[in-house]
């Protein structure tokens, strides 16, 4: 990763590299939107030539799944669908698939500390890496809107099908006493209930615990959290999934507000929750045709407090 960092910074112009480049310990590094902004820190797809274009998206593909890459990629080719539906004219750039912002916190080595951000609309990941090892990629949200795509030539599209279809598949299998302990509400929250806070806390743990599902209904829960687990490359995901299993794969919980049915017009939210893990999916906004989706550490969101002393112990 750090040698893609790497390639990436040495692409740039030095006023580039002052925009993308922040010290590690920097406040900067803990600031993320998922909404459209237009004063996000950083350099933008929209300031890069075509080398610098491709820099970035190497550095992406060292820290995604392919997977993953391939719905961040989508995520941002969807401001031209909404473009589109909003009629926005030629000249209109409040959507605009090249207002992804890319930011360097530290100096990319292979064996200091230092880490990297994208964020847009309804794409925003935060990475950590410490020795040359991806330790952190947390925040990591994920959003579409229209989570279905219902005319024109991408007629259709459904980026974050799997977290909809496999929750709502989940929740089908439930008996009634199930879903007694699943359903914290009848109504959705308009949003993820973490928003893009600092730290992400919950303070009471709700929903049916792992432990109290049976074993078809198990294997469909850990099929959703692998879902949200492997939009990281395959080394950090195993890494992240070992945490999880450490901390008790029993003290893990699923819980569902809204809407039992699928398709716009039926607002629903669902989250998974554990000791190191939160993950939320918010489909609510414009009449339940509009994914909000986000995994947060709790103990090492944005490489965690023990990575920032060891930081700034040696620096």
């Amino acid at each position: 990763m750090y040698q893609a960092a790497a390639n990436f910074l040495q692409l740039l112009t030095d006023a580039q590299r002052n925009k993308t480049m922040y010290p590690f310990d920097s406040s900067e590094r803990y600031t993320w939107h998922f909404v459209p902004k237009d004063d996000r820190k950083g350099l933008s797809i929209n300031e890069m030539n075509g080398l610098q274009k491709q820099a970035a998206i190497d550095l992406m593909k060292t820290a995604f799944s392919t997977e993953g890459y391939a719905k961040a990629n989508a995520i941002m080719g969807l401001e031209k669908v909404l473009k589109q539906i909003e009629n926005r004219a030629a000249n209109d750039n409040y959507r605009d698939t090249g207002k992804y912002f890319f930011t360097i916190f530290g100096q990319p080595s292979a064996t200091d500390i230092w880490g990297w951000r994208i964020d847009g609309h309804h794409l925003s990941f935060s990475f950590c890496s410490a020795s040359n090892r991806l330790v952190s990629g947390t925040p990591g949200f994920f959003g579409a809107n229209p989570a279905l795509v219902l005319n024109g030539p991408e007629k259709g599209t459904e980026i974050l099908k799997e977290e909809t279809a496999l929750a709502l598949t989940l929740l089908q299998s439930l008996n009634s006493s199930q879903l007694q302990q699943t359903i914290i509400d009848s109504i959705a929250p308009g949003d993820i209930l973490t928003y893009n806070n600092r730290v992400a806390m919950i303070a009471h743990p709700q929903g049916l615990s792992y432990a109290n599902m049976s074993k078809e209904q198990q294997k469909i829960f850990m099929q959703l959290l692998s879902v949200y687990i492997h939009r990281y490359t395959h080394l950090f995901a195993a890494s992240m999934m070992k945490d999880i299993e450490k901390a008790g794969l029993n003290q893990l919980q699923f819980a569902w507000a809204g809407s039992k049915e699928n398709g716009p017009g039926h607002p629903k939210y669902y989250r998974i929750q554990g000791p190191t893990i939160l993950i939320e999916y918010d489909n609510t906004q414009n009449n339940g045709n509009h994914i909000h989706s986000v995994i947060r550490d709790l103990k090492n969101d944005f490489g965690g407090d023990q990575l920032m002393a060891h930081y700034k112990s040696s620096h």
